[in-house]
């Protein structure tokens, strides 16, 4: 089969295994932008709201996921939620073992209908459930760069 053959079946594809090492830049965007400058700034964690879809988007959003509406409305939300759920990981991202496991969880924040992937610190991997209360730590206002790693973890409340 050439490379200019028309598929008939989804089967007959052919896949090539490579590698394509690429590294890219993704904009903040208006809303991530006003969102990571909250962090830096106060650390605070902020949300869009639709007032027609009572959603409220954390990470925020600019239009509304569900009814396409503009999101004008922004809203503070604690910095509180719960692990949603978590894996405990073991191995770095060039497969080597790591002498501690690190947690990541994705907690749901109080008051909203998103959350946030991170990690959980101050806890033993042991000890973590779905369902625990947790609260972000933020790093020193010396040591934050207006990213989503300006959050150091969450702890256990």
């Amino acid at each position: 089969m050439g490379l200019l053959y028309r598929l008939s079946k989804p089967e007959q594809a052919i896949a090539w295994e490579g590698d394509m090492p690429i590294t890219s830049r993704y904009t903040m965007g208006i809303a991530g932008e006003r969102f990571f400058r909250a962090i830096l700034d106060d650390e605070a964690l902020w949300g869009t709201c639709c007032p027609e879809c009572d959603v409220v988007y954390v990470p925020p959003r600019l239009y509304c996921e569900r009814c396409f509406a503009q999101l004008d409305e922004w809203v503070e939300v604690p910095n509180t939620g719960y692990v949603y759920t978590y894996t405990i990981v073991h191995v770095d991202m060039d497969g080597n073992t790591l002498e501690d496991p690190r947690i990541m969880a994705y907690v749901r924040l109080e008051g909203t209908d998103g959350g946030l992937v991170h990690f959980l610190g101050e806890v033993d991997p042991e000890d973590v459930g779905i369902g625990m209360l947790v609260e972000a730590v933020f790093k020193d206002k010396a040591e934050r760069k207006g990213s989503i790693n300006d959050i150091a973890y969450f702890r256990p409340i």
